[in-house]
């Protein structure tokens, strides 16, 4: 009975293109999160110093270094370390900050819901601003408005983050307008959904880099399906231009553009780490600085696995939307 039951379960998988592809990408995510927490914590190994130093100073006596490597259970083994850490995942033991003996989610939390807000307030804005003016500009294809969008997009690609960042606080905080605060500090215990105007300046300039990314590839795929003979067809009859860019053209140009939404949110996700440094916003990016300086293992390890595990579930969540978009490759076998 269980046998045919799994033996159903395994058949149904197969069968469905959506249920196949979630199978299949999960286990492939645990296998990637497994490989990047012991790739990280053997990088962590690989730090020069110890926790117990960078604690305690260079001043300190190696006495006193000793007993804090003790205390801090530095002493055992990296195997053993390892897996107690990695253990303690699944049921949210993830434990204690060595640089200043609190829980490891404790720190993190507020740091986490930060750069969420930040990724997709900014991420949001800039895909669906970049998928109205590639829509737009594939509409208008040879136009001065194309042109120009096209150039400008170039343009804002060959800018680091950093820099787009500073031009913004120089534009809309210090010198030219006064409009928004250059810097994000949040007083203890606040965060940034309880302070919006902080939001403003590092939303807008990961908007302005999230932007061309997704116009390129609206654009063009956009162009690619008002070329084919499906919208020719609708043109002859007479459909209005917008009705058939909105009813035909764009359906058919979601599938490469979603792609390139996710790969923008995991851009994001990485990119935030200058941003923060820059408006000195107390996010997750901030956090893994201050923890590799201090050289505090157990919050760099949560840290990356949490954004391992960020793209993991974002590759998925792409993946499933790029298939459903896709009529002739989620209907079953």
């Amino acid at each position: 009975m269980i046998a045919r039951a799994g033996t159903r379960r395994r058949a149904y998988v197969r069968a469905h293109p959506i249920a196949s592809l979630v199978a299949g990408r999960t286990g492939q995510g645990i296998i990637t999160l497994l490989l990047v927490s012991l790739v990280v914590f053997a990088a962590t190994q690989l730090l020069p110093g110890n926790a117990a130093r960078a604690i305690l100073g260079f001043s300190a006596t190696p006495q006193r270094i000793h007993a804090l490597e003790l205390e801090l259970g530095l002493y055992r083994g990296w195997w053993s370390q390892y897996w107690g850490w990695l253990s303690g995942l699944p049921v949210g033991r993830l434990g204690t900050s060595l640089a200043n003996s609190e829980p490891v989610w404790r720190l993190v939390e507020p740091r986490l819901l930060n750069s969420a807000v930040l990724v997709v307030v900014s991420g949001l804005t800039g895909c669906v601003l970049g998928i109205a003016l590639g829509a737009v500009a594939a509409l208008r294809h040879g136009s001065l408005l194309d042109n120009s969008m096209t150039v400008g997009a170039l343009a804002v690609l060959a800018v680091p983050e950093f820099v787009v960042a500073i031009g913004v606080v120089i534009l809309f905080s210090t010198v030219v307008f006064h409009l928004f605060p250059g810097v994000s500090l949040l007083t203890p215990g606040e965060n940034i959904l309880q302070a919006p105007r902080l939001l403003v300046l590092p939303a807008l300039s990961l908007v302005i880099v999230t932007i061309p990314y997704v116009y390129r590839m609206t654009r063009a795929a956009t162009l690619e399906a008002l070329e084919s003979p499906y919208v020719e067809m609708a043109r002859l009859k007479g459909v209005p231009r917008w009705r058939v860019l909105v009813q035909h053209a764009l359906p058919n140009a979601l599938p490469p553009t979603i792609q390139v939404v996710g790969l923008t949110f995991l851009r994001l996700a990485g990119g935030i780490v200058l941003v923060e440094e820059v408006f000195d916003f107390p996010g997750i990016g901030q956090g893994l600085v201050n923890a590799v300086t201090d050289r505090d293992i157990p919050v760099i390890q949560f840290i990356v696995i949490a954004l391992a595990a960020f793209y993991v579930v974002v590759n998925i969540t792409t993946d499933v939307l790029a298939l459903l978009c896709s009529p002739r490759r989620r209907i079953p076998a």
